[in-house]
């Protein structure tokens, strides 16, 4: 599927004459971060990062989501980290909003652009670096790596959205799919971070109701979601994030594709 540009925030700080309320939302089963709260007073710097800063979505909360992190970095020219992961137990994704970077991961350098998904498995030593003359932006979701006896855990890979046929969802005639950068199965991985298309007018067809944690950013176009009883009106660049069991529906709202990344844990067994 080729891609239009994503949303990435954009900064800055409302002006007085702008009204408070807004839709952003914390409930039990689930929270909206709309793009207008992701201004300069509410980032965050990290350790071992130069020229960079943060929005963190998501961290786990006891009694809440409690599987995942989820940021977006802005990277300035000359910027990033020669360390950027401090724990050896987490695993990560990195796809790329806008911008480029360069990437050194296997004792080699790669560039990555808009559309690129790294995956880092927990221990591997790598780096990221804005080498441009241009600001970079990227997606970056964080997970304790949960190791099974017998089976090995994943390699490091580079893919591009854009290199990836969607998969249609049965029964969908394509309206509805999903971009795989995994193998379902595959049970050396413990969480997915694929991408959601939605034609316009497509739907989700029932309420959603599982096991699994989000992470949702709206990557390009409109819908509605239907979360536990209330209907949420979201556009590129809000955030949601689900607890496990949150009733989930949504349609495609507007004349664009509805695009969204989405995490969730998958293949293990539940701890007790």
């Amino acid at each position: 599927m080729k891609s239009e540009k994503y949303y990435y925030p954009k900064g800055g700080v409302s002006p007085q004459s702008e009204i408070v309320a807004q839709k952003a939302v914390f409930k039990n089963a689930y929270v909206l971060i709309p793009k207008a709260v992701m201004q300069d007073i509410v980032v965050s710097y990290f350790p071992e990062w130069t020229r960079t800063r943060a929005w963190v979505l998501a961290r786990p909360m006891s009694g809440f989501s409690e599987t995942f992190s989820q940021s977006i970095l802005e990277v300035l020219p000359g910027g990033g980290s020669k360390k950027p992961e401090s724990d050896a137990r987490v695993e990560s994704v990195i796809f790329v909003l806008d911008g480029e970077l360069e990437v050194k991961f296997g004792g080699e350098k790669h560039l990555i652009t808009s559309g690129s998904f790294l995956y880092n498995p927990p221990g591997s030593n790598w780096e990221i670096n804005n080498i441009s003359n241009k600001p970079a932006r990227f997606q970056w979701i964080r997970k304790v790596y949960m190791f099974v006896d017998g089976i090995e855990k994943p390699d490091a890979f580079l893919k591009n959205e854009a290199d990836i046929e969607p998969d249609s969802v049965s029964g969908s005639d394509g309206v509805w799919s999903t971009t795989r950068f995994v193998d379902p199965l595959d049970m050396k991985h413990d969480m997915h971070v694929n991408i959601v298309n939605l034609k316009p007018g497509g739907v989700i067809p029932f309420m959603e109701t599982h096991v699994m944690e989000h992470g949702i950013y709206i990557l390009q176009g409109k819908g509605v979601y239907r979360l536990n009883n209330d209907w949420i009106e979201v556009e590129a660049g809000d955030f949601l994030w689900l607890r496990a069991f949150c009733p989930q529906a949504c349609y495609a709202g507007g004349p664009q594709v509805f695009r969204y990344l989405l995490y969730k844990d998958v293949n293990r067994q539940m701890p007790l």
